[in-house]
């Protein structure tokens, strides 16, 4: 058969239904007991759209579209009430939040209201609203019967001609040789194209049997559910959903009473070692109502008529949660035709997009929507079982605390640190994390402490980092690079499969290109810079938090007789030199002769940086002349000492990513995850200028040209924002009178030009009329007006110089 999904909860029976409905027929489901026998039966069974990821907000809107449609279908009841929902916001911080979060809602595609004090009472009666701020309010929320939800969508992939083996547990897995897997369960073996571990509170052990340590762990998880309360009785209406993150509850009607959950402090791992492989079908953990004495006597107060309901039943159930709560889902690195989609913690929320998502990546090649923040390769081997249970723990005991986007929790630090660090930490450096390790942000004035703290305007790193600008703009600064992604692509066959690749021209031995990388469909799948060494041997550098995730795509695409592809992100350190002075300091410590006319602008040299053999690169992300240098990283502490011994004489300062991004915001320079994704194509992100379309066959080629034949609707464009005390941080609507004409997708302070920047997808049209336009900031509506060609040295002199 083609697909063998394994796992009989609401994620296999969705994906199982949306192959089906793809038109792939030849696939079946396996599950060990019933279906729903994992954590699905004893789930909540709420939903909503509500998502800070575009993606995720996509398809969480599509998984609710789709009852109706799954029901109609298989002609099981799913149990649907489209109640609408109420998130409370009972602090100045919550509303500040969810006034922001109101304006960006547009952007995503929700429809969702601002409500006062006596709409919510007139919503639920059942609140005191006497410290209530407001709320949003969405209608498309509600709750469903989880065991209706997965038996509609079993039963609609069967009557498309999927098969379902119940009472069928998979015993191991193994490659036949011939691309596929041979499935040995407990009535027998089959063999399939594709393996789905679709295998919740058992994925883990699913994935060891192909040698996969998927990074999840299953957590204990309370909900009550309360005798009938008289107020309910009453009502001629069902209560909406509420979220009361400041009162540390979740409720929905339950019958004539009320079903209330905690997400409590002592967040609870459980089966550390292993899933039991007869836990299950009606099996629940015991309770330990104690740990929720300190939320439910906050929520209490906030309903008093529940505190009053006797207790019918308490219900405590694991399911699994990721480091970061999302999913794990895709393609498995480094095994062939082996997907996971598990770690889905809000299966009634994301469990038919999840679904979708997958049966579009098996048969189409790739999912419609970017979902990398659901992607199986967003973590690398940093993400041990140990890293794992602190940060799942983390995330669940923060469940319903206020995450800032500047801010970075402690869980699972210091987990990786590169050979300066120590140095770095010393200069009063404060530390984010990206892939694990730990990348500094900025360095704390004297006598300040080494923290930023998290808010939604401008903080308190605001002086530190203006002053790190200030001095690369006037003399050097030095960056801690090593956090780029970096691979080494060599071999005789090298050029020819790097051509293929990348979607420019390559560069001729010594020099530089920024490489797109597009997928089939045209869509962006990278924005990497190539170098070339020789004939046959190049550098790619790239984000790297994306090294799995590329190294996916490198597995799939560069793989071939006489090319060898290593990642050497953790064997080179790297540090960026930059500002006017850069070239005068790095001549002192290296026998390369960096003159213009032997070194000009998007060249690359070898030679020795102190006593290291280093790779030296002449490129600019700041806009002023700037050096980038890889060694080993045994040689990088030595290398930063020899500089900064130097430096002294130049006034050299570190700067950190906060000074670096002020500075490319300034330029104009986009990046991925913000400016880049595979939402967008070439064309649409001003990438086409860098895809050569004459060059000859490269992926995604047909489709890019077709997409350039076909203006896009919308454009890329650089913005000043007349804003005073905060900025734009990433999908905040932009207006042209009471019309949405684009959304923003990064912002910050530009230091060097005293202004407030934004880098927004926003209508061609507008853009061709110099119509006026408004930025959302903190919901909020500021003038702003197109910048052409980038704030900063719009003709990129200093760069170049």
């Amino acid at each position: 058969m083609r697909v063998a999904v394994i796992g009989g909860g609401v994620v296999g029976c969705s994906i199982l239904y949306h192959l089906t409905k793809l038109g792939w027929t030849d696939v079946a489901l396996i599950e060990r007991k019933e279906l729903t026998s994992g954590s699905s039966w004893h789930a909540a069974g709420g939903f909503h759209a509500l998502n800070s990821d575009p993606g995720i907000a996509k398809l969480q809107s599509y998984t609710i579209s789709l009852y109706k449609e799954i029901e109609a279908l298989s002609e099981q009841d799913v149990g649907m009430h489209m109640t609408g929902g109420l998130n409370i916001a009972a602090t100045q911080a919550r509303w500040d939040f969810q006034r922001a979060d109101f304006a960006r809602h547009r952007v995503l595609g929700l429809q969702t209201e601002l409500i006062g004090p006596e709409e919510i009472k007139r919503l639920c009666p059942l609140i005191d609203v006497a410290d209530v701020y407001g709320a949003i309010y969405d209608r498309h929320e509600g709750h469903v019967d989880p065991s209706g939800v997965t038996y509609a969508y079993a039963k609609a992939a069967r009557k498309a001609g999927a098969e379902i083996y119940r009472h069928t547990r998979v015993m191991d897995l193994k490659p036949t040789g011939r691309g596929s897997w041979r499935l040995i369960t407990d009535k027998g073996e089959i063999e399939a194209e594709h393996v789905v571990n679709a295998a919740g509170l058992w994925a883990r052990e699913m994935g060891a049997m192909v040698g996969v340590s998927l990074p999840l762990v299953p957590m204990e998880h309370h909900y009550l559910l309360t005798d009938d309360l008289p107020e309910i009785a009453e009502l001629d209406r069902e209560l909406p959903l509420i979220v009361d993150l400041d009162a540390e509850i979740y409720m929905r009607q339950e019958r004539k009473g009320m079903l209330v959950g905690v997400y409590e402090k002592e967040a609870t791992p459980w089966a550390v070692a292993g899933t039991p492989w007869d836990y299950g079908e009606t099996e629940l953990l015991e309770p330990k109502l104690e740990r929720l004495s300190d939320a439910l006597i906050k929520g209490y107060a906030r309903f008093p008529a529940v505190a009053e309901a006797g207790i019918r039943r308490i219900v405590n159930g694991p399911f699994t949660f990721t480091p970061d709560g999302n999913p794990l889902v895709g393609p498995v690195p480094g095994v062939p035709n082996y997907w996971s989609a598990c770690g889905v913690m809000a299966g009634f929320a994301q469990g038919g997009g999840v679904g979708l998502s997958l049966a579009q990546w098996i048969i189409e090649g790739e999912p419609e929507v970017d979902i990398f923040a659901m992607d199986v390769a967003r973590f690398g081997d940093y993400a041990t079982p140990t890293y794992v249970a602190d940060k799942a723990k983390e995330f669940y005991s923060n469940r319903f605390t206020l995450a800032y986007p500047n801010e970075y929790w402690p869980g699972g630090r210091v987990c990786r640190v590169d050979p300066i660090y120590d140095r770095l930490k010393a200069k009063n450096g404060v530390f984010g994390v990206s892939y694990g390790l730990e990348v500094p942000l900025y360095f704390a004035l004297e006598g300040e402490a080494p923290v930023e703290t998290p808010t939604l305007k401008r903080s308190n790193a605001f002086d530190a980092v203006g002053r790190e600008v200030a001095a690369v703009r006037k003399g050097v600064g030095v960056f801690d690079s090593s956090s780029f992604a970096k691979y080494e692509v060599s071999g005789p066959g090298a050029a020819q499969a790097l051509d293929r690749l990348i979607a420019n021209r390559l560069p001729s031995v010594g020099r530089i290109r920024l490489a797109p990388l597009l997928g089939e469909s045209g869509r962006l799948m990278g924005d990497l810079t190539l170098m070339r060494l020789a004939e046959d041997r190049f550098l790619l550098f790239g984000s790297g938090y994306l090294q799995n995730w590329h190294g996916r795509w490198f597995a799939e695409h560069l793989a071939g007789e006489g090319v060898t592809i290593r990642n050497r992100s953790a064997e080179l350190g790297g540090l960026i030199l930059t500002g006017p002075r850069s070239r005068e300091l790095l001549q002192r410590v290296t026998g390369i002769d960096l003159s213009p006319a032997a070194f000009p602008f998007m060249a690359v040299r070898e030679g020795d940086v102190g006593f290291a053999p280093a790779t030296v690169a002449r490129l600019s992300l700041s806009g002023e002349l700037a050096f980038e240098i890889y060694v080993p990283a045994t040689s990088l502490s030595a290398v930063y000492a020899a500089i900064e011994q130097e430096g002294t004489a130049f006034g050299l300062v570190d700067f950190g990513l906060h000074a670096l991004n002020s500075m490319r915001l300034e330029k104009g320079f986009g990046i991925w995850s913000r400016e880049f994704s595979r939402d967008y194509t070439p064309a649409m992100s001003g990438l086409d200028r860098f895809v050569a379309f004459n060059k000859g066959d490269f992926i995604g080629r047909e489709a890019a040209l077709a997409a350039r034949a076909a203006p896009s609707t919308q454009v890329l464009v650089l913005m000043q924002v007349d804003a005073d005390d905060a900025d734009a941080a990433g999908y905040e609507p932009v207006w042209q009178g009471e019309e949405r004409v684009g959304f923003v997708t990064s912002g910050g302070y530009g230091h060097r030009t005293g202004a407030s920047l934004a880098m927004a997808y926003v209508d061609r049209a507008m853009v061709e009329a110099g119509a006026a336009i408004e930025v959302s900031i903190l919901g909020e509506r500021k003038p702003a007006r197109i910048v052409e060609g980038g704030l900063y040295d719009p003709e990129n002199r200093l760069a170049r110089g």
